[in-house]
């Protein structure tokens, strides 16, 4: 099942993905089941699948506004130089634990919606990366059990700000610009992906391919991401976890390549769908 969030006649709303349309399941298998995050919360995904079995649409993907997958998570948890390739290229060394840091919701944009470049700055870079989305939450979760507890999973572009993301050695200023991540264009259940390390990664800025991967290329996998960040927080229903990006970041080559209004950025990650995104100068204040 791909399901998608959605604004249409100005109400924010959820369905599921068929064919080349969109089944609404907002207040359809419960009144307080409005949202993503309210299904998988409330554990109804199998009754998401029964409802939407034999029916066609009921309006075309033109008919809607994509909103990032889940709008309103409340962690984004993000994991960086989790690609070999991509340690490489910024000379760090290894590590025994996952490196995170954090974005807020308002720095995500939806699939089409255009991803905005700081006037502060000319270093705005791409990174493809899979996102996984939590749907059962949990404290100190096993390895052996993490796989039980992903909704499903999503392209994300974790758009980086180099210079503010360097001014120290936290990472978070360059990562939380408002409308700097790309999310989408839909979340992907486990059932319909199988095994996520068979899934390649790859981004095209306009049209040229600048990173490539598999998802088998991760250092620390997804079960060992699950655990740890559930260490140190509770994990809960909508979280997203943002996994790594592989290497050929724009700002690692020579000369450096980073993202300027006009130019157009996809996130292809096979079965989980193309995320495209054009950029744009943010507005002056």
């Amino acid at each position: 099942m791909k399901l998608l969030s959605f604004i249409r006649l100005g109400k924010s709303s959820f369905g599921a993905v068929v064919n080349d349309g969109v089944i609404d399941l907002t207040g359809k298998l419960d009144p307080d089941v409005n949202s993503i995050k309210d299904l998988i919360s409330l554990d109804m995904q199998d009754q998401a699948e029964e409802y939407i079995a034999g029916k066609s649409k009921d309006f075309s993907l033109s008919d809607i506004s994509l909103l990032p997958v889940i709008p309103d998570p409340q962690k984004i948890m993000c994991v960086g130089l989790n690609y070999m390739e991509h340690k490489k290229e910024t000379g760090r060394p290894d590590v025994d634990n996952p490196t995170i840091f954090t974005r807020f919701a308002d720095s995500q944009v939806a699939h089409l919606q255009p991803m905005i470049k700081p006037d502060k700055s000319e270093r705005f870079d791409y990174e493809a990366e899979m996102a996984i989305i939590i749907g059962k939450g949990g404290r100190f979760i096993s390895e052996s059990e993490s796989m039980k507890h992903i909704a499903g999973y999503a392209c994300y572009n974790d758009g980086s700000i180099r210079d503010y993301q360097r001014h120290t050695s936290q990472y978070t200023p360059g990562k939380t610009f408002p409308g700097t991540g790309g999310f989408g264009p839909f979340m992907v259940t486990p059932d319909e992906v199988g095994d996520y390390t068979k899934l390649p990664i790859e981004l095209r800025l306009n049209g040229n391919v600048m990173q490539k991967a598999t998802l088998a290329d991760l250092i620390f996998p997804i079960p060992r991401l699950i655990s740890y960040i559930s260490e140190f927080t509770a994990l809960s229903a909508g979280d997203v976890i943002v996994t790594g990006t592989p290497g050929g970041v724009g700002d690692k080559r020579t000369p450096a390549v980073y993202m300027v209004p006009g130019d157009v950025v996809e996130v292809d990650i096979g079965m989980l769908g193309i995320l495209k995104n054009p950029i744009i100068a943010a507005p002056k204040i």
